[in-house]
């Protein structure tokens, strides 16, 4: 199957001028879309609505402050080429490749080295065969399963592959039905046609779409190093793909959980390093000893925010409900978010526009915020105090529309 390249499809997808040096014109043919004035309109009355809906005839223009989560994947199947035209239609400023390696070990972009069943066609493809758990239908109490890794094909086996919305149904008996599953607050709209990209083409793309850089070093399923290549050879690789395009440093944000993935970009690219982004998991660390975190009570943070400053880190990115809690019924800063600003680290939030409808709750992200979370305006309310009080420098989202529009309001 040919590869169609990343330029071609998102000329045909946005229709952008292009400039004389080749380039898209990054602020032509941006859109907010309709889901920011929707929101506002589930807001409850106040000072902040009534800010927000005086923008409501405004310009859209590109902002650093709105980061495209994998593109736009609330509609469009993420890490595609089609997924991220659309965040950076939105006015997206920083595009996301998460990056993970092939058998060959050519990098691609995915969410996970183990994600192919979810995230493409694998299972009614003629690669099923390479899946480390083949497909495995409902029986009884027991779900449907499958597992397949892109480190078990290579680059061109990859390359044939279609990429869907991330979703499978666990009910499914049959390998056709187990890539239905959709949230339903979702949709497949938009996943016809659709365009995987390596993590080479994601530079080319978001470069000539006007946006900059946040590719994500994945935790590898297999276990390194694999057939010679190391963990170090691969931090290293993703680094090497920006200097070969020339990308200069300063528009690159390379992010990781294993803390060891930003001190290695610190000390061996330090360029880089310099805006490298520690992702913050330790909220589920299994040994107490990784640091185990609770976000109200600075003793349980190891190593401490003045450590990591310590170590070189600069960027620090937890989940929204780690940076916020309740207090009189308000969302303010959390604890963790004081000492992280007391060190001066520099915090990105993710992810804004995951949790589906907040009438109930908002789910995981919303988690310390649930007994305030009613209804959707609170998108807005959450994402106010994050830039307002928390200070964030970028917020992660699933449809940066929403993102932009508040940044374009406030003048961010």
């Amino acid at each position: 199957m040919a590869h169609r390249l990343p330029l071609a499809a998102a000329a045909l997808l946005i229709a952008t001028p292009v400039l004389a040096d080749g380039h898209a014109d990054a602020e032509a043919g941006l859109s907010y879309g309709p889901r920011p004035a929707w929101l506002i309109s589930q807001m409850e009355d106040g000072e902040l609505k009534t800010k927000l809906q005086s923008c409501l005839a405004q310009t859209p223009s590109r902002t650093d402050f709105s980061i495209g989560h994998r593109g736009a994947p609330l509609m469009f199947p993420e890490h595609t080429v089609e997924s991220n035209v659309a965040a950076a239609h939105m006015g997206a400023g920083i595009l996301e490749c998460d990056v993970t390696f092939t058998k060959d070990h050519e990098l691609v972009c995915r969410h996970a080295q183990n994600d192919l069943h979810t995230t493409t066609n694998i299972l009614v493809s003629d690669l099923a065969d390479t899946c480390v758990t083949p497909f495995t239908p409902a029986e009884g109490d027991a779900d449907a399963s499958a597992e397949c890794r892109t480190s078990e094909i290579t680059l061109a086996e990859f390359r044939t592959l279609l990429p869907k919305m991330d979703a499978s149904d666990a009910s499914a008996t049959t390998a056709e039905d187990y890539q239905g599953g959709v949230a339903d607050y979702r949709t497949t709209l938009y996943g016809a046609g659709a365009t995987t990209m390596t993590h080479a083409e994601s530079i080319e793309l978001f470069r000539d779409l006007g946006a900059k850089f946040t590719p994500e070093l994945k935790a590898p399923s297999v276990e390194m190093p694999h057939e010679g290549f190391s963990q170090e050879d691969y931090a290293q690789k993703l680094i090497d793909e920006y200097k070969a395009a020339g990308i200069p440093a300063s528009d690159v944000w390379a992010q990781s959980f294993n803390l060891s993935d930003v001190l290695y970009w610190i000390e061996n690219e330090p360029e880089f390093g310099a805006q490298a982004v520690y992702l913050d998991d330790r909220y589920e660390a299994e040994d107490e000893d990784e640091g185990l975190i609770d976000p109200m009570d600075a003793s349980t943070f190891k190593p401490t925010m003045q450590e990591l400053a310590d170590m070189g880190v600069n960027y620090l990115a937890p989940p929204l409900w780690m940076m916020v809690t309740v207090e009189d019924g308000e969302i303010v800063p959390s604890v963790y978010t004081e000492e992280a600003k007391a060190a001066g680290l520099n915090l990105v939030a993710w992810t804004l526009e995951r949790s589906g409808p907040l009438n109930e709750g908002g789910g995981w992200y919303y988690q310390s915020i649930e007994n305030v979370t009613d209804n959707d305006g609170v998108t807005f309310e959450l994402l106010d105090v994050l830039a307002q009080d928390v200070g964030v420098v970028g917020v992660f989202s699933d449809w940066p529309a929403t993102v932009t529009y508040y940044a374009n309001c406030m003048g961010l």
